[in-house]
């Protein structure tokens, strides 16, 4: 039995190392020479065959019949959860490093909680200890990014790795350094926070489309496929050459396949089987550790360097996502144990000890009704 409840710590770990694999491969395809929009295109298109096989296994009795509002639905998702979020966020990786990109992803939470209020879709508390917590995570987080952005000051003396990776030292002999220019630029930081708002927009559209549309592995798969049609039509107004879109080069077949198949395809299943056995909030707690895999990896392998700023906006990031998660868990706490009083408030009045054997298979009938708090 232990052995069985390490097992959704363990996959956690590994799909946080799989995503933070995903920025150093994609980074290193960019840096190669790979268009963004490619690349975000191919992803999709891996993604989209690679999902399938699990909507259709796991979904192919339990789909909705299709209405124009889930087709809008399904559309907008598309739009805000891969075209735009992934465009801005490779793009973004572009012009910054895997560092930033991967510390500036964790303000998806604070600014999902921000538009949740704007559409009624989440209260404020700020009265309770778990409203204020959740208030100042989002600004921690927001703070912790204009720091990252703004502020880099001296290098961190960080002892270089004794890992030589031949590709990486290719790349930055042929003057592409990893935290020159890409951390100095402005750029970079501002996309890839365009990119955490474009992708709690898409949370908000989930709210809403999986009430009608519960179904995450079909929905997965449409928004995959339409995505790919958006993102190859993109990619071929900007870059139309059949040299760009080929992937002899094995960093760009490596980068494409595992952003497609692994990040998407077999990563989704395993986050979607967590959440169903230790709930969301327990699934949200490794999203950090992906932070610290990518930072581990880029000094190991492409000698990144490590700016104080780019720090301490992180450690701002991930206190203020934490404060965050801690004043959720209050909230789940208290409204379960609001549902609780609630239930004892409908309850009968006690029976007395001669109604007991009269009543007993009506009280137990009874109380069977009541669903599990």
């Amino acid at each position: 039995m232990a052995s069985a409840s390490l097992v959704p710590l363990i996959l956690l770990i590994l799909v946080q190392l799989a995503y933070a694999w995903m920025n150093i491969t994609s980074k290193l395809s960019i840096l190669g020479g790979m268009n963004p929009l490619i690349l975000v295109a191919y992803r999709q298109i891996f993604g989209a065959v690679s999902i399938a096989p699990f909507a259709y296994w796991i979904e192919r009795d339990k789909v909705p019949r299709m209405t124009k509002r889930i087709m809008v639905q399904i559309l907008l998702s598309s739009l805000t959860g891969v075209t735009g979020s992934q465009i801005l966020y490779f793009i973004g990786l572009k012009y910054s490093t895997p560092i930033i990109a991967c510390a500036l992803t964790n303000l998806d939470t604070a600014f999902t909680f921000v538009l949740a209020i704007l559409f009624r879709q989440e209260n404020l508390g700020i009265k309770k200890k778990s409203g204020v917590a959740k208030v100042v995570g989002t600004v921690l987080c927001i703070g912790g990014a204009v720091v990252l952005s703004f502020y880099h000051a001296k290098v961190i003396d960080v002892p270089e790795s004794r890992v030589h990776w031949s590709y990486a030292e290719k790349l930055e002999h042929g003057h592409l350094n990893f935290s020159a220019a890409q951390s100095t630029s402005l750029l970079g930081p501002v996309l890839l926070i365009l990119n955490a708002l474009v992708w709690s927009l898409w949370f908000i559209i989930q709210a809403d489309m999986s009430k009608n549309f519960p179904v995450p592995y079909t929905s997965t798969a449409y928004m995959c496929i339409l995505g790919s049609i958006q993102c190859v039509f993109i990619a071929l107004c900007f870059d139309h050459s059949v040299s760009a879109w080929s992937l002899h080069d094995a960093m760009r077949l490596a980068s494409s396949l595992h952003s497609g198949v692994i990040c998407t395809g077999i990563s989704f299943p395993i986050i979607s089987w967590t959440i169903g056995r230790k709930g969301p909030l327990y699934v949200s707690v490794f999203t950090p550790l992906q932070l610290i895999l990518t930072a581990f990896i880029s000094w190991a392998f492409i000698q990144e360097k490590l700016y104080v700023g780019t720090a301490i906006g992180s450690l701002l990031i991930v206190g203020g996502l934490y404060a965050f998660l801690w004043g959720k868990s209050k909230e789940v706490d208290n409204n379960k144990v609001d549902h609780d009083e609630a239930i004892v408030m409908t309850l009968p009045p006690p029976i007395k000890k001669d109604e007991v054997n009269k009543n007993d298979m009506e009280l137990q009938s009874y109380m069977h009704e009541f669903p599990k708090p």
